[in-house]
């Protein structure tokens, strides 16, 4: 992230969005040893997987809660497609059972993170659209 803080956008701030590009960080260093064979097959499938967790936290949150909402689904779809990916990895050898392991600390921490963002925004969502009662009409208590 830039050290100008008047050139970040409100997303940048998310903990979640930060923790994904520590995510694509490990993801391209974890490729760069699987076989140029899979080039084109697991390594890009891996990566634009891992891409897109952090493209729909930031593509979303110039949008409504509901639309933000959406695309936090989106990116939850992405890091399970990166479970996958890291499932395939260590099968076919490419990986060790430690870097599997930490590949789906990593994931799991990023999921957690996601549903209580979208929890949060979910009840916000639920508080602006509460029916606004004038306290006249409010029953009285007995």
């Amino acid at each position: 992230m830039s050290e100008d803080k008047e050139n970040i956008f409100n997303f940048e701030k998310l903990i979640v969005y930060q923790k994904s590009l520590d995510f694509i960080d490990c993801v391209y260093d974890l490729t760069d040893k699987f076989p140029q064979n899979e080039r084109f097959n697991l390594i890009d499938q891996y990566r634009r997987a891992a891409t897109s967790i952090a493209l729909n936290i930031g593509e979303g949150s110039g949008g409504t809660d509901k639309e933000f909402n959406s695309f936090l689904r989106i990116s939850k779809r992405s890091m399970k497609e990166c479970v996958v990916c890291t499932t395939v990895a260590l099968r076919r050898k490419y990986i060790t059972i430690d870097e599997e392991v930490l590949m789906r600390n990593k994931l799991v921490e990023l999921a957690k993170m996601n549903s209580g963002l979208s929890k949060s925004i979910r009840s916000k969502i639920l508080l602006s659209n509460k029916p606004k009662t004038p306290n006249s009409v409010l029953p009285t208590p007995d």
